[in-house]
């Protein structure tokens, strides 16, 4: 077992380590010298590194997705931890153990897909039940549904996360139901098991965590609608009217065109899901964040993009009382300001602001 692990680095530490390179890049300082940036994992998180010396000796001996073992000091910049590299050697793969570096689910994938298998089994609608088995009871199916990430970096983005996350909106999906009585209970569960299946071939997981060529150039939706047409396929009498409600499940899950839906939700179980699914994935991101900056200092994350926001530690804001802590809320909490507009030049941009201004007199 590797040690120390990423979530056990603190502050002025001086760290000897292996580490999964997750991106490589070489960047400039000011006085032109080159210096690499780098993004180190382990399977209990990430961390920011920076190797500013001695680059021209290092640069060319690894790769992004190598294991290389690292010797540097860990500080605090911009409220997060982050590593200054002083010597970096790459780790060949029979040296490691695998385990120690993808990040996982806590639970077991096998319990998890025998939970999920045992919630389907209450459904009564036979068409719906007879496809979700049909996906499920599919040995490569399964196998890559056990261990698929959810999504590359934003939320459950560790092996069984996909799982992981079906399992409890399918729960959250029995809740739901209970309160809206009139929504269809098991065409929410089917939105559960089928809105994102198509991440099973969408990302690649031997490593990092990439989008394969499929999942560039398609996308999960449509890969989910691919295997859910391969398997009605073999089911003769499954209704062309229900059919259509699950594929506009999947379709209008992410909710809004901008984020990626071709259709909005147009019927109740639509949209319930699409709030379902979203709530889900903004509480696991919430919670990674706070757990992946819980050595940080002050009383809130850095601002994080997905969730436009930075995130209060709770705790450690009630534990001080309440009383603001120094860096409580840091500049990186703020999002970046927004470059001012560019104003329009030349003779048309002139008549342009010409046109544009008040009458004289007329007050705006």
């Amino acid at each position: 077992m590797k040690s120390p692990y990423v979530n056990e680095l603190t502050p002025e530490q001086i760290v000897t380590a292996t580490f999964l390179v997750l991106s490589k890049e070489v960047r400039q300082k000011k006085n032109g010298e080159p210096y690499l940036s780098l993004t180190l994992s382990d399977r209990s998180g990430e961390i920011d590194a920076k190797m500013w010396d001695n680059v021209a000796e290092s640069v060319d001996t690894f790769e992004r997705d190598d294991f290389v073992k690292v010797k540097g000091l860990v500080q605090i910049y911009h409220n997060r931890p982050q590593l200054t590299v002083h010597k970096v050697k790459k780790v060949e793969d029979s040296e490691v153990d695998f385990a120690d570096f993808f990040p996982a689910s806590r639970r077991d994938p096998a319990e998890m897909f025998a939970e999920l298998r045992q919630i389907l089994e209450t459904m009564t609608n036979p068409h719906l039940k007879g496809l979700l088995f049909a996906l499920l009871d599919d040995g490569e199916i399964a196998s890559r549904f056990q261990i698929a990430p959810a999504a590359k970096q934003i939320h459950h983005a560790y092996l069984s996360g996909l799982l992981e996350h079906v399992l409890s909106l399918c729960h959250l999906c029995r809740l739901a139901a209970g309160h809206y009585q009139d929504v269809d209970l098991d065409l929410l569960l089917a939105g559960a098991v089928l809105h994102d299946v198509g991440k099973i071939y969408e990302l690649s997981y031997k490593r990092g965590f990439n989008y394969t060529t499929e999942g560039q150039l398609i996308g999960h939706m449509v890969i989910g609608l691919r295997l859910v047409s391969d398997k009605l396929r073999n089911l003769p009498g499954f209704p062309e009217q229900l059919r259509t409600l699950v594929e506009h499940i999947i379709l209008s899950h992410h909710g809004q065109l901008e984020f990626g839906s071709p259709k909005l939700p147009q019927f109740p179980e639509a949209v319930l899901f699409h709030y379902l699914d979203d709530l889900d994935s903004k509480m696991e991101c919430m919670r990674a964040l706070i757990e992946r900056e819980r050595h940080s200092g002050g009383h809130f994350t850095t601002y994080n993009s997905p969730l436009e926001r930075s995130l209060l530690r709770k705790e450690r804001f009630l534990q001080d009382g309440g009383e603001p802590a120094e860096n409580s809320q840091p500049v990186s909490a703020l999002p970046p300001p927004r470059p001012p507009a560019a104003k329009p030049g030349g003779l048309f941009g002139d008549k342009l602001l010409e046109a544009l201004q008040p009458p004289k007199g007329r007050e705006e």
